[in-house]
């Protein structure tokens, strides 16, 4: 019993072994993080509560896309949380922070460039203006 026990545990440790290479051969992503802020006018201007509240509500309706530094391809897509916080993690490369749906809904938001390196935290807030008395 004792000769099949080395036998059983040499090939374990290679797996282990190429497993423990492979993963280091793998570069480390990176991440993006930020905040969201939605502004909608009105015909009175609200208060500062008031913004917050209808705000929060609205995250969902303005989810962020993550595209190549071209704008020409989606790579994420995130939605902030209920207090306009987000973070995604992000292979190494150059990006573009955009809205979706902000020409068709008379967003108003400017793309943002970025550049994510591993181990490292990228902070890019959003601001928003989004017209909400114009129909499409």
């Amino acid at each position: 019993m004792m000769s099949s026990l080395p036998d059983f545990l040499v090939p374990a440790c290679v797996s282990l072994l190429l497993a423990g290479m492979a993963s280091i051969d793998a570069e480390p992503s990176g991440f993006v993080e930020g905040h969201l802020t939605i502004v909608s006018p009105k015909p009175v201007q609200p208060t500062d509560e008031n913004m917050t509240a209808e705000t929060a509500e609205n995250y969902a309706d303005y989810p962020l896309l993550i595209l190549t530094q071209d704008g020409q391809e989606e790579i994420a897509r995130v939605t902030a949380d209920g207090d306009g916080n987000y973070r995604v993690a992000l292979p190494p490369g150059h990006y573009t922070l955009d809205v979706q749906g902000r020409v068709r809904r008379h967003v108003r938001a400017k793309p943002q460039t970025f550049t994510i390196v591993p181990n490292q935290t990228v902070r890019i807030d959003m601001h928003i203006d989004a017209d909400h008395s114009r129909s499409s």
